[in-house]
């Protein structure tokens, strides 16, 4: 289990303990929560190699690093299969359950501040289970490797993009993991919140780009169901064509769900904080920032790209050079957001290995080896995962569904019902709290059944059609 640390009233110190706590830890609002934070973090301090060391705007750049990411760009082809009013209901929708579900998440985690990651999150909030705990674990690690398998396939795909597939695939594949391993070097995510803003202003300029190419150009090229000019002049509409079905519904609702759960990242980031009861400072900007790029450039994109939306979007564009100038920016935050949930599944397998010894905090050779041997063994899990599954699009829809579906919405209701116990109904403000947790619980129970459906379903689809083959050189360029 993870290592923590426990507060000591008698002797003000903190102690390290390998195993979750057994007592309560009182509620955040008391003085108590307070002290065992100060303790946490002067215990951290101690140690060479600090992890407690975030600011809240620090916190605030990796959160963008992470949000900021390729996943807006596919928010106009939901648009495209929904229309106007379920599409833009649906974000909103999705944009405020965020909201209140992350900070539900933080107020559960300032109760038990030893919290260090969403597996101890899973601990707590299903009553102390290690069950849970290592289900969780399961999760954690299955669900970010292969998003950082995912990522790989994407810097192949800019890279065979920019260089009309100038070579195989899998050596684009194996360029980016390999500078995927050198960047995710850095312990704390301090200073993967460096790379953050880079990241974070790279994707903005990627979307800038495109915003002005599908402006100025004449007509988008591609679609999937016909290209310019098959499915006649370019239009948008409030609800979903003729034709639409059930299931590619429920994919484009999936599509925008799932880019507003990243949940499985905060608790490790709240973890690194050195003021763990500022996130909510965090949470505000980031909620501002997704809210209008989760909303705004894929709506510009739907009036211009209309019914030959793709995902990514970048791929309707009708010019060439247009589609590869604004494509080349993804390169960067493609590998920092691999790099983000790298470093979170590392410190999970390393914490594992190294205990409460010296070499987890200190700059010892054994230490910074194992870190990069896990850091490797990681990287390379994913390449082969982004190698041999030929539907990798689908399949995380496939986990989304499976894990996202306990990530974003139930751990959180469940974490209510802990927080509020025998208080559900104490006012009007907890009583809309409480009925707003009760369909969040529903939320992620239907993410879990007919979500699951339909993402089993769109892999069905797509292996009728022929799939990849494992280690493919196939051009994988928009």
């Amino acid at each position: 289990m993870a290592t923590i640390c426990q507060y000591d009233d008698e002797k003000k110190v903190a102690v390290v303990s390998s195993e979750p706590l057994d007592a309560d830890v009182p509620a955040y609002d008391n003085a108590s929560s307070i002290d065992t934070i100060t303790a946490l973090v002067q215990e951290d301090h101690q140690h060479d190699i600090k992890l407690r060391t975030m600011s809240w705007q620090k916190a605030a750049w990796l959160l963008a690093g992470d949000q900021v990411c390729l996943a807006i760009m596919a928010q106009t082809w939901s648009l495209s299969v929904l229309g106007w009013v379920p599409g833009i209901l649906t974000m909103l929708f999705a944009g405020i359950l965020f909201y209140i579900t992350s900070i539900t998440m933080h107020k559960f985690i300032m109760k038990y501040p030893q919290i260090k990651d969403i597996c101890d999150f899973g601990y707590y909030a299903f009553g102390k289970s290690r069950i849970a705990y290592h289900f969780t674990a399961f999760m954690l690690l299955a669900n970010n490797i292969l998003l950082i398998g995912f990522h790989v396939l994407t810097g192949a795909k800019v890279l065979n993009t920019l260089s009309d597939h100038s070579a195989c695939t899998v050596v684009f594949s194996i360029i980016a993991m390999l500078m995927g391993i050198v960047m995710s070097l850095p312990r704390t995510l301090k200073h993967v919140s460096f790379m953050s803003m880079f990241s974070a202003a790279a994707m903005a300029i990627a979307i800038l780009l495109f915003l002005v190419f599908s402006g100025i150009e004449a007509a988008p090229y591609y679609g999937y169901n016909g290209n310019y000019p098959e499915l006649g002049a370019v239009k948008t509409y409030a609800f979903p064509p003729a034709g639409t079905t059930w299931v590619a519904c429920m994919n484009a609702i999936l599509n925008i769900t799932f880019l507003w759960v990243p949940q499985i990242l905060f608790p490790t980031f709240i973890a690194e904080m050195e003021k763990p009861q500022d996130f909510p400072k965090a949470l505000a900007v980031l909620t501002g920032v997704s809210a209008f790029l989760f909303i705004v450039p894929p709506a510009i994109g739907f009036v211009y790209l209309g019914q030959y939306s793709t995902a990514p979007a970048f791929g309707s564009l009708g010019v060439v050079a247009y589609k590869k100038a604004s494509f080349a920016f993804v390169i960067v935050p493609t590998l920092v957001i691999g790099v983000i949930y790298a470093n979170v599944s590392a410190k999970f397998v390393y914490s594992r290995i190294m205990g409460s010894s010296r070499h987890a905090h200190s700059h010892t050779v054994i230490g910074w080896g194992a870190w990069a041997g896990v850091m490797a063994g990681i990287w390379l899990l994913a390449f082969v995962f982004a190698e041999v599954i030929p539907s990798m699009g689908d399949f995380l829809s496939l986990l989304g569904a499976a894990f996202d579906s306990f990530f974003g919405f139930i751990f959180f209701a469940v974490a209510y019902y802990h927080l509020y116990k025998g208080k559900y109904f104490s006012g009007a403000g907890r009583s809309v709290m409480t009925i707003v947790h009760i369909l969040v619980m529903f939320v992620g129970l239907f993410l879990l059944g007919p979500g699951l459906y339909a993402a089993v379903k769109a892999i069905m689809a797509d292996y009728t059609g022929g799939v990849r083959p494992a280690f493919s050189c196939k051009n994988l360029s928009l």
